[in-house]
């Protein structure tokens, strides 16, 4: 036992989150006591998280939150502690709020329960975060926190052990549409050839003949290029593949062509891979176990990771669903409009859910920045993009925690709208990998 905390009561919310700070986050093995008595007599290092303190312990206050089981809009004022935002604000306490009721509040995306209005595709959007309303979205607040807490604990017990938590990086790439013209078939092609002749796109007609009579390298072929960047950096890196049935959002290659099922052979001797669940699978569940079972069949192994395309995550339901195919990792935790933390950290969790009220064993592993997000939604140049990635990668690096990005094929092709943006990509790992 290295920390003893004192309750007034308990709750399936106070475990969980004292568990990810404490233990998973902090290294420490804690143990709760509602014995007053044997708390004071305790030589051990303590905490006393309550409504009131009882000499001169470490004391946190404890707000109502933690102890509640149902949903209701929390009435939350902001304030800022050492540059960092800071709500569930208390006196006489160790810090001038309560950062565990926080942190649930942030990790399990209490905001996203409550009614909002939803974007044109049906997530939850950016504006209406508190996150990004009070401008700390940028910034890992939990883990700053965290950090808060683990400064009180080293001021009062200087001999106190914590784990040795240090900055990692994962690289994902996301695969929506493997080709731009290749295996798509007849119609397909022909479809898309009227579509560019009606919108005078002569360039991307010349592109498709060369590609397809020519033997040209097809724009959205860049896995060689990426497979480099991971020899060459020995990257952590993980493709996910949408292997939905063909649909207006939903519109890779068929999961049964032979030449994209060895591609992701091919890719999956030198990266993880993970199934990118379609949009479609979000209103009927059952074909997340279809598309599933479509990678495993190809890789003979068992699929245990999942993004959702899109990034459409519909609390609690897609998460439930996830849990029920099988899933035990999922690394959909991010806005699609702005890059930032969603839940406010850089470190994995596991999700909570506050319908049931308890853990579950589905591994969150929140993103940070996604490409599609800079250039198409914030419409950023190259320079400032990379500005921004360094700002989200200076904070991580600080608390320790694991940058994750995503990048599609498509976006590394150097063309059109994406032409100068591999640089970026490339300055992005560069800048990861500089000590300075």
């Amino acid at each position: 036992m290295d920390l003893l905390i004192y309750l007034e009561k308990d709750s399936p919310r106070l475990q969980y989150i004292f568990h990810h700070i404490f233990h998973h986050v902090l290294g420490l093995n804690i143990v709760f006591t509602q014995d007053q008595k044997f708390f004071l007599e305790s030589k051990i290092p303590k905490i006393n998280y309550s409504k009131k303190s009882f000499s001169d312990e470490l004391f946190f206050y404890a707000s109502n939150f933690l102890f509640e089981s149902n949903l209701k809009k929390q009435d939350l004022v902001f304030s800022t502690y050492n540059g960092v935002k800071i709500f569930f604000l208390c006196n006489n306490s160790a810090l001038p709020f309560d950062p565990f009721a926080s942190s649930f509040y942030m990790l399990t995306r209490y905001e996203e329960y409550l009614p909002h209005k939803k974007d044109r595709f049906g997530r939850f959007s950016v504006e209406n975060s508190i996150a990004f309303i009070h401008g700390f979205l940028t910034t890992p607040v939990v883990d700053y926190w965290i950090l808060f807490i683990k400064d009180r604990l080293k001021d009062r017990f200087p001999n106190l052990k914590f784990k040795q938590n240090s900055f990692k990086f994962i690289n994902s790439i996301d695969v929506d549409n493997a080709y731009a013209y290749l295996e798509k078939g007849f119609f397909r092609n022909l479809g898309g050839l009227v579509k560019d002749l009606f919108s005078f796109r002569f360039k991307k007609i010349c592109n498709r003949f060369h590609v397809l009579f020519f033997q040209e390298k097809d724009p959205y072929d860049t896995y060689s290029y990426i497979l480099s960047m991971h020899r060459k950096y020995n990257l952590t890196s993980i493709f996910f593949f949408l292997l939905g049935d063909y649909r207006f959002y939903d519109r890779n290659i068929n999961p049964n062509n032979l030449h994209f099922q060895n591609k992701i052979k091919d890719i999956s001797q030198h990266c993880d891979v993970g199934i990118h669940t379609s949009m479609f699978s979000v209103k009927k569940p059952q074909n997340i176990n279809i598309e599933i079972a479509r990678l495993e069949h190809i890789l003979n192994k068992k699929i245990l990771n999942n993004r959702q395309h899109f990034l459409l995550l519909n609390l609690p339901q897609n998460y439930k669903n996830l849990i029920k195919s099988g899933i035990q990792h999922d690394y959909s935790m991010g806005f699609a409009s702005y890059p930032g933390f969603r839940a406010g950290t850089s470190y994995n969790f596991y999700f909570f859910d506050l319908e049931d009220n308890c853990t579950t064993n589905l591994l969150i592993h929140p993103f940070s920045v996604m490409d599609v997000s800079l250039r198409l939604y914030l419409n950023l140049q190259p320079v400032k993009a990379f500005s921004l990635i360094q700002q989200l990668v200076k904070h991580v690096k600080y608390v320790n925690g694991t940058f994750i990005s995503i990048w599609h094929n498509e976006s590394l092709n150097d063309q059109g709208k994406w032409g100068g943006w591999s640089l970026v990509y490339e300055d992005m790992i560069k800048y990861i990998f500089d000590d300075n």
